[in-house]
């Protein structure tokens, strides 16, 4: 099954994302090895998007869509099992052993 948003092809997760905020993640979380002269431009890029009038609700587009990532898929972030509290020997079964 194809999935498309707008005319764009959504393949991965990651499609979804950028489709519904407009940019590539990469400009928001960086890349593993960017130099600091490149962090620099990333950053320099994004308060220029920010500054946009078009993408002034982008800090809230972002919020909803972590919030309903949240909601969909709150079992799985949220399964904590209880561990069970281990329970005391008592020691008078130790003396008839030592004796």
């Amino acid at each position: 099954m194809r999935t498309y948003i707008g005319h764009q092809q959504a393949v991965s997760a990651e499609d979804f994302v950028e489709l519904a905020l407009g940019t590539p993640v990469e400009l928001w979380l960086g890349v593993e090895g960017e130099t600091e002269m490149e962090r620099a431009a990333r950053l320099d890029a994004a308060r220029d998007i920010l500054a946009d009038p078009e993408y002034r609700s982008l800090p809230d587009d972002v919020a909803r869509i972590a919030a309903e990532v949240i909601e969909a898929h709150a079992p799985e972030l949220f399964n904590v099992v209880p561990l069970a509290r281990p329970t005391r020997r008592r020691r008078s079964s130790w003396k008839g052993a030592a004796a």
